[in-house]
């Protein structure tokens, strides 16, 4: 590998860890209004570093440089009279009147717990009432997790036009409404702190089975949902359902090395090879489970978990206590009753009552708006209908499943299954299960 190509991978290894938070750092310093500034200093370091790097060598604490820069040309910028601002500066660093004082390292202990607060401020105020939740979620992706708008746009099936026009009118609102980095409380802090964690939440899905694309994993939209869940959970902030949340995404980013095969293509869960689910994420998720439980509290979040949690018990698919699961489908249709956790309640019911008792509550679910445009229901539909022996209709399904935005693998998996509906091709025998 050559000393360009190391110096580019480790500048986007870097860049994705430490462009939030040095946005958020920097926003702290500058005051929300001047979000646009922060995120202009950062952007300089990163271009300073293409230009360098590959040449001159990586420096030997490349975060301190990037932190560096980045505080530099916002000195910069204050020169040139873009923003007439007082800086706070380091009262044990003296410093230029009105200009920020020199950074401590990055690996200094003060300055990394003030970077975790930073960045927990910071997605809290992107996540703020007065902020539509697709801006909050375009917001919180760019600003804490150092998304490009292209990311972005590509993640959420979005034109790149209206990813930055929502992020023009959020950081607007921002300016406009005088919205602040500070935590909110009570009663506010628990409206935000759901909104938080639908944001993460609906971050980690994108990532586990990506809407559109050649690819079925977005493994750093998995890995930024579940940093910033870490970060929540272990704030003095958190709460059972954080860490439930916490749970649920790690068991399910166990799965992620066993979800496709060595093309690409989708292995459904009863195929996957549990030998290669990650048993540290695994791990993880039964500690968080653990302290989930520490209250009252029972959210979504809580019987998610403890369906991933039957999951990642079973040493195989037959082992699977699929009627526990049932029982828990049951549990989250009556607090959360959506017709994605109803689809998902009918997989269960086939496992346990067989096909026919699941596609008569599958059949209604057509029905509903919100899944007129949904693959997997035709998916499912189509499944239950050739263990029926309905083949004709099953392969119908397939066809307007494959019309349907999905990702590359999962469009490759659907022409399968319209394949086997023909007699002299073996059929596969599972449904997609998430």
């Amino acid at each position: 590998m050559t000393t360009q190509t190391s110096a580019g991978l480790l500048l986007e290894h870097l860049f994705r860890r430490q462009a939030g938070r040095m946005v958020a750092h920097f926003t702290g310093v500058l005051g929300p209004a001047n979000l646009e500034l922060a995120e202009e200093a950062v952007q300089e370091a990163l271009l300073r570093a293409l230009e360098t790097w590959p040449y001159s060598g990586v420096p030997e604490n490349a975060s301190a440089w990037l932190f560096r820069v980045a505080h530099n040309a916002a000195i910069d910028a204050l020169r040139r009279g873009r923003r007439s601002l007082s800086l706070d500066s380091d009262e044990s660093v003296p410093a230029p009147a009105g200009l920020p004082a020199p950074l401590r390292p990055p690996d200094d202990p003060y300055l990394e717990e003030q970077l975790r607060d930073d960045e927990l401020r910071m997605i809290f105020m992107c996540c703020h009432p007065e902020i539509s939740p697709e801006a909050a979620i375009a917001l919180s992706l760019k600003t804490v997790g150092g998304f490009s708008v292209r990311e972005i746009a590509r993640a959420f099936l979005a034109e790149e036009a209206a990813i930055a026009q929502r992020l023009v009118r959020a950081k607007r609102q921002i300016r406009e409404r005088h919205l602040t980095l500070e935590m909110p409380r009570g009663a506010e802090l628990e409206q935000r702190l759901d909104a938080v964690l639908e944001v993460i939440y609906c971050i980690f899905n994108e990532g586990y089975a990506a809407h559109e694309g050649e690819d079925l994993i977005r493994q750093d939209l998995c890995e930024e949902a579940l940093r910033l869940g870490f970060l929540l959970a272990s704030s003095s902030i958190t709460a059972p359902r954080v860490h439930a949340l916490v749970a649920l995404m790690a068991f399910q980013a166990a799965r992620l090395p066993a979800r496709t095969d060595t093309s690409g293509d989708l292995v459904l869960l009863d195929f996957q090879n549990r030998g290669m689910w990650d048993r540290g994420l695994i791990a993880i998720g039964f500690y968080h489970v653990e302290h989930s439980m520490r209250g009252d509290e029972v959210s979504p979040y809580h019987v998610e978990a403890a369906i991933a949690a039957t999951h990642a018990r079973a040493p195989d698919a037959a082992s699977t206590d699929w009627p526990l699961i049932l029982k828990m489908y049951d549990q989250l249709l009556a607090i959360n009753p959506s017709p994605v956790v109803a689809l998902n309640r009918a997989v269960a019911l086939a496992k346990v009552h067989g096909p026919e008792e699941a596609l008569e509550t599958v059949e209604p679910l057509a029905r509903n708006r919100q899944l007129r445009d949904y693959h997997l229901l035709l998916a499912v539909r189509g499944h239950l209908l050739v263990e029926l022996g309905r083949m004709e209709e099953a392969a119908q399904c397939f066809r307007e499943a494959i019309e349907q935005p999905c990702s590359a693998p999962e469009r490759r998996f659907l022409t399968r299954k319209l394949a086997a509906c023909q007699p002299t091709v073996s059929r596969e025998t599972d449904i997609p299960a998430r």
